[in-house]
């Protein structure tokens, strides 16, 4: 019907299923389909993909890994990107921060238990809902690696959202997941990029005094001193903060907007 977009991987256009669902449909560059070893490993992928569940991710609906163009299709989650709203509207008021902080850590902690690492976790991988925050692209990074289409300057993830250990040329973890957990709520807050001479501690104090705590330890550089999800997700709900509407009035309407292309 559309097309939503395009990254690394492949393409994303916006498809109706027969039953009249709306699906994100990703189809896979010709670059990478000719290799045969990303097709095992993107087999596998979409094999653990298929075992994430929970209310903060985007299911997995059909797959094929082997025609001539491999797909991925997941249902689509009507709603700006986190990226889409923090460019047009500015840091998020802490109601907001709070129910983002916990619906990306439960999002990741039911990725984690399926044995996946997101590898590029970020704004534009996180969908605004009117459910509440949702992850995407979830584990589908790791086909690229420990392939033929490893290559100089190609970075499995995003810069500013690596964890150190990346950086190092470290394989990641559900640790560096925590990191970038970490840093996209300091995007979320207006906390990063920082101002010329200013700290990480000092851009901290932008944040709700309830997640200063939690992610100053994400951000850990040794990541066996970061939290894993489970650990954030039992912090955060001790402070939760009650709020009949998660979202400030003008990204409601960026919302409501989204949605009605669907309803139609």
């Amino acid at each position: 019907m559309a097309r939503l977009g395009q990254g690394g991987m492949g393409t994303v256009f916006l498809g109706r299923s027969p039953g009249e669902r709306m699906v994100a449909v990703k189809v896979i560059h010709a670059e990478f389909a000719s290799d045969p070893t990303f097709r095992k490993r993107f087999t596998r992928e979409i094999e653990a993909a298929r075992r994430v569940g929970g209310f903060h991710t985007a299911a997995v609906v059909d797959a094929d890994a082997e025609g001539e163009h491999p797909w991925l299709v997941t249902e689509y989650i009507p709603g700006p990107s986190l990226h889409d709203v923090l460019k047009q509207h500015g840091a998020m008021p802490p109601r907001t921060l709070n129910s983002l902080a916990l619906g990306i850590a439960e999002a990741l902690e039911g990725i984690h238990s399926c044995g996946i690492i997101h590898r590029d976790l970020k704004p534009s991988n996180i969908i605004v809902s009117t459910a509440g925050p949702r992850v995407i692209d979830f584990g589908i990074a790791r086909a690229l690696d420990s392939t033929s289409l490893t290559r100089t300057n190609f970075v499995v993830g995003t810069q500013g959202f690596l964890a150190p250990e990346q950086l190092a040329g470290q394989a990641p973890t559900p640790a560096s997941d925590l990191y970038a957990y970490g840093m996209v709520l300091c995007h979320a807050a207006g906390a990063v990029p920082f101002p010329d001479g200013e700290t990480l501690e000092s851009a901290l104090e932008l944040l709700p005094s309830t997640l200063v705590d939690v992610i100053t330890r994400c951000l850990k550089h040794d990541p066996a001193q970061r939290p894993n999800c489970t650990q954030v997700l039992e912090r955060l709900t001790r402070i939760r903060q009650k709020s009949d509407d998660w979202l400030p009035p003008p990204v409601r309407t960026m919302v409501d907007f989204h949605n009605a292309p669907t309803a139609r």
